[in-house]
C-alpha cells in the first residue's frame, strides 16, 4: 500500500492530508494547541483514528503514539552529535535509515521490512511518500511519519 503524505499550504498549525495511489483522501491530521505538537489523524469518515503527541518534559523529544485513547507506542530522538537517529518502541519494529535526506525504513524484529518513507523533492509543501507491506500497518508507519517530521521541525531541521 503507498500513502502519499502532504503538508497543507495555509496551515496556522501542522496539518497534513494522506492520500491512496488513487487520490483519494485515507486520512486528515490536524494539529493541535498544546504544549508541545498534538497530532489528531482522522479517517476519511473523519472519524479519530489515532493521535501523535510530544512529551514535553524531557531531555530528548519523545512522541506518544495513540489509538482508542491507549498509547501503543513512541519515538524517541536518540542523542547524537552528527546524524539523527531515533529510537522506536512500538510493535517490535525498529527504524533505520538517513534521517537528513528523509529515507528510511522499518523493519519487524526479524528484520523484515514493514515500510520504507522518503520525502520528495521540489513541492511547494512538504510532501512524503511510505510504502507499507501490511495495509493493517499504515496507520502506524503514518503515526512514526508524522513524530519524525514534527521532532525535525521542533529541532529546525524540517
Amino acid at each position: 500500500m503507498r500513502l502519499l503524505f502532504k503538508q497543507r499550504f495555509f496551515s496556522w498549525l501542522d496539518s497534513y492530508d494522506i492520500y491512496d495511489e488513487a487520490g483519494g483522501t485515507v486520512y486528515t491530521v490536524e494539529g493541535q494547541l498544546a504544549w508541545g505538537h498534538k497530532l489528531v489523524i482522522r479517517d476519511a469518515s473523519g472519524r479519530e483514528a489515532g493521535v501523535v503527541r510530544e512529551e514535553v518534559l524531557t531531555l530528548l523529544p519523545r512522541f506518544a503514539l495513540y489509538m482508542d485513547g491507549r498509547e501503543v507506542g513512541e519515538i524517541k530522538k536518540g542523542f547524537t552529535f552528527f546524524k539523527p537517529s531515533f529510537r522506536l518502541d512500538c510493535k517490535g519494529w525498529e527504524i533505520n535509515g538517513d534521517f537528513f535526506e528523509w529515507d528510511y525504513r522499518i523493519q519487524d524484529a526479524n528484520g523484515t521490512e514493514v515500510a520504507t518513507i522518503s520525502k520528495e523533492a521540489f513541492h511547494w509543501t512538504d510532501t512524503y511518500v511510505i510504502d507499507v507491506r501490511d495495509a493493517q500497518d499504515a496507520l502506524f508507519a503514518l503515526m512514526i511519519a508524522l513524530a519524525i517530521d514534527a521532532a525535525k521541525c521542533s529541532a529546525g531541521n524540517g
